[in-house]
């Protein structure tokens, strides 16, 4: 059954403090206190695991963060086609679906991270990436595959079904919502399984019934997603 992308008005930003971890603590930490920290190690960290997960969620987090100490990054992503010379003022490079990238954003990837590593003026600059499959895996360059599995790697864990449920059900119950067993299995069919897009999506339902004066059920669901 085909999901549904979540295109309700405007999504929130991703940050690390709206990330549900849930089994993934330890790399949520890692990237927590890297980020917050202005003596950071350069050691470059590399997270992967299947879609879903939150990988590119955490990588765009963590580029918030920087953002908001006035931190300059450099980013790239399987949808920059024409990757551009590294920046020396950058102060980190964050690497997004690796796992795709083309022969031109291979060896821009890789002189982002030598001159990151190894630049001509200053310390040396942290780079995050990200894939669906570990470093060994990764079916790139050897020079940048070996190099992107140097440092802290992290796998993150995507959630089950069950598991999922639970902490949906769980949300709801903290904001005072009922969802019935029909409703959860709309939600989970429907649309992006991510933790992070149900948790949108419960705070947008959550909000419009309040607006509509009317429980959450699919019925309200339908309406919302053509009126909003």
């Amino acid at each position: 059954m085909k999901q549904m992308a979540l295109d309700i008005g405007l999504a929130p930003v991703s940050t690390l403090d709206n990330f549900v971890a849930a089994g993934n603590e330890a790399a949520l930490e890692h990237l927590r206190l890297w980020a917050g920290n202005a003596l950071r190690s350069p050691v470059p960290t590399f997270i992967w695991g299947e879609g879903g997960s939150g990988k590119s969620h955490l990588l765009r987090g963590v580029r918030e963060a920087l953002r908001e100490q006035d931190s300059r990054v450099g980013w790239m992503d399987a949808s920059t086609l024409h990757p551009p010379e590294y920046d020396e003022h950058w102060d980190a490079v964050l690497l997004d679906d690796c796992h795709l990238y083309t022969a031109e954003q291979q060896a821009a990837a890789f002189n982002w991270f030598v001159n990151a590593q190894n630049p001509v003026h200053g310390p040396a600059r942290w780079v995050l990436a990200a894939a669906d499959r570990p470093p060994a895996d990764l079916q790139l360059r050897e020079d940048l595959r070996t190099r992107l599995g140097w440092g802290h790697v992290f796998q993150l864990r995507a959630l089950g079904e069950a598991e999922r449920r639970s902490v949906l059900r769980r949300a709801a119950d903290e904001r005072g919502v009922f969802l019935s067993d029909e409703v959860m299995d709309f939600m989970l069919t429907r649309f992006a399984r991510d933790l992070s897009s149900l948790m949108l999506l419960l705070e947008q339902l959550d909000g419009y019934a309040l607006r509509t004066q009317r429980a959450i059920t699919i019925p309200l669901i339908r309406s919302m997603l053509e009126n909003e």
